[in-house]
């Protein structure tokens, strides 16, 4: 980075703090009911912070602090009570019934009813929503403390889904404006928001729950490099960073990594003009990656090898997992007809067809370049030919058939292996792989319609066993969420993070303490 680059940041930095001052609010990094945490610019949320348009959902999902969710998940991603006291799901899974704690209210000191509950799903079914209702038919309030959801299919994980939505208050909702003034009933009321810059969180006098040892609690969003000059010049307690930083020390400051299921793989196409359409060869590439090689050389070892969309939640099966091996790849190709030819890259017996990838990445990710990087000098040593591009996102998806792409995915819910790896519409596989597997399909659907929410967790795990043969992926990397953090600040125990930087440190920032 030159002096004119640094220069320019640090003139960003103090132009946010500058209108923090004239806002009459001045962030106070080190005291002891306050702290300030610094997230990227892309964690401001456009719609504001309103659940019905994807405030606490969508990709990146997180608690959304200002208002209350029916559930939670645990620090073992199974699923626990927030406004629920209890659920349950009909024999048929066509209708769960849940009922609600009392004595909660909103902010405004309206008490919070089942009609809220069910008005805040229907209200967000109806919604440009970027949370999946498409299994909801409609949400109804039988009494004050008893919400019952009639489901168009049965839908065994829906208390995942119940996990990330919050409740607004049916008589004052405005689709304007609530996002930019919520009232809710969680730990925290929404004090201050200037857009661009930061938002001020304030502890909820009246929330049900105990009461958050932060009072307040300042966001600020910034890109990375600024972030950065922010911690070094003591502006923050807390700050996203990456790989690249792990190297460096700011004094005061010690770095925290969480662990995450955000991970990084690569589809392999099965076009009849790509080499992976042979699992041989899908199966060599498998084991023939040396994961913690990558994790070292491009994530500064933070990082864990990664071997599908779910490692470390309840539904997932260690089938998936491949032992490092790659004289046994360089053997599988030689057995499958692709010897070794003349110029160190393996053709198809005595024809001109050579053993050949072109590994896709976000241009301007330096992760996905680096890791596609590291991936393409492995696969050469095990005499594939295979090189880089960088491209966009338009190109990334119309070529995603075709050759191979580093995507990014991982969430707390098991929705993630139906999206990438079921054939019914509507499902993400068509877009980047057109994996097919009646086998699958079957075990998955039946663990949708399963009437038990952890007895669906083994079906789950029954369809990785046939996935993992099959090799329609091969997942590289879950990369460590690293955050540099001011020493006396007693982070709580992070649950593991989902794919995306952003709300989900302060999932429980009201449990954050000073020493």
């Amino acid at each position: 980075m030159n002096k004119k680059t640094v220069y320019g940041l640090g003139v960003v930095i103090l132009l946010a703090l500058l209108a923090a001052c004239q806002s009459g609010v001045v962030p106070q990094p080190g005291t002891t009911s306050q702290v300030t945490v610094i997230m990227p610019s892309s964690s401001e949320p456009e719609a504001g912070f309103d659940p019905v348009f994807g405030w606490g959902a969508g990709e990146h999902v997180h608690e959304p602090l200002i208002q209350s969710t029916l559930t939670v998940t645990n620090q073992d991603l199974t699923i626990g009570y927030d406004l629920a006291t209890s659920m349950e799901a009909s024999q048929d899974g066509l209708t769960w019934t849940v009922t609600l704690r009392d004595g909660v209210r909103f902010t405004d000191g309206t008490p919070l009813t089942a009609a809220d509950v069910a008005f805040t799903y229907n209200t967000a079914r109806d919604a440009s929503s970027v949370t999946d209702f498409t299994m909801l038919d409609r949400a109804e309030a039988l009494d004050a403390a008893t919400v019952v959801f009639h489901m168009k299919t049965p839908f065994s994980i829906w208390p995942y889904t119940m996990a990330n939505v919050g409740i607004v208050p049916e008589h004052s909702y405005d689709s304007t404006s609530y996002g930019a003034n919520p009232i809710g009933s969680g730990r925290y009321m929404l004090k201050q928001w200037d857009r661009g810059q930061q938002v001020i969180l304030q502890a909820n006098p009246d929330y049900y729950g105990e009461r958050p040892q932060m009072e307040q609690v300042t966001i600020l969003f910034m890109e990375e490099d600024a972030a950065f000059l922010a911690v070094q010049a003591g502006q923050a307690d807390l700050a996203y960073t990456s790989a690249p930083y792990a190297d460096q020390s700011v004094k005061g400051f010690s770095l925290l990594s969480v662990r995450t299921v955000d991970n990084r793989g690569i589809n392999l196409p099965v076009t009849m003009s790509a080499p992976t359409i042979e699992l041989p060869v899908r199966q060599a590439i498998n084991m023939g990656i040396d994961r913690q090689a990558m994790i070292d050389h491009v994530l500064n070892g933070y990082g864990t090898p990664a071997y599908s969309v779910c490692d470390g939640l309840p539904w997932y099966n260690p089938v998936n997992e491949t032992e490092y091996n790659r004289l046994g790849a360089m053997a599988l190709l030689d057995e499958w007809g692709w010897p070794v030819g003349p110029d160190g890259i393996r053709v198809r017996g005595t024809s001109e067809m050579k053993l050949s990838l072109t590994i896709h990445y976000t241009a301007g990710d330096s992760v996905r370049q680096g890791l596609a990087a590291e991936l393409a000098n492995q696969l050469r040593e095990l005499g594939i030919e295979a090189d880089t591009k960088g491209v966009g996102w338009d190109t990334a998806y119309d070529d995603a058939l075709s050759n191979p792409f580093v995507w990014g995915w991982g969430a707390h819910t098991p929705m993630e292996l139906y999206n990438i790896y079921h054939t019914a519409p509507g499902s993400d596989s068509a877009l980047y792989s057109p994996y097919s597997c009646a086998e699958v399909d079957e075990r998955m659907d039946a663990a949708l319609t399963c009437p038990a929410l952890e007895e669906s967790y083994l079906l789950w795990q029954k369809a990785q066993e046939e996935i993992a043969g099959d090799v329609p992926w091969v997942w590289l990397v879950n990369v460590d969420h690293l955050y540099w953090v001011r020493d006396g600040l007693t982070v709580a125990e992070q649950k593991i993070h989902p794919h995306g930087h952003g709300w989900s440190i302060v999932n429980n920032i009201d449990q954050w303490s000073w020493e």
